[in-house]
């Protein structure tokens, strides 16, 4: 589930700052298929970051 969110939100996120960075570029065309492969990386990423980092509490030495 957690994968499938992450894409979602990463989808969301993207294709929102794709559209309006193209729009205050002036660029004439919405390329939506550079918003989904935005959106895939950017949920790899995102889901590799989550898989380094340590869960709970970190003991402080």
């Amino acid at each position: 589930m957690k994968y499938i969110m992450a894409f979602i939100w990463s989808f969301l996120l993207v294709t929102m700052l794709n559209y309006v960075a193209g729009s205050i570029a002036g660029v004439p065309a919405f390329n939506f298929m550079g918003g989904v492969v935005a959106a895939v990386v950017m949920a790899i990423i995102i889901l590799c970051i989550t898989a380094i980092t340590p869960e709970g509490e970190v003991a402080d030495h």
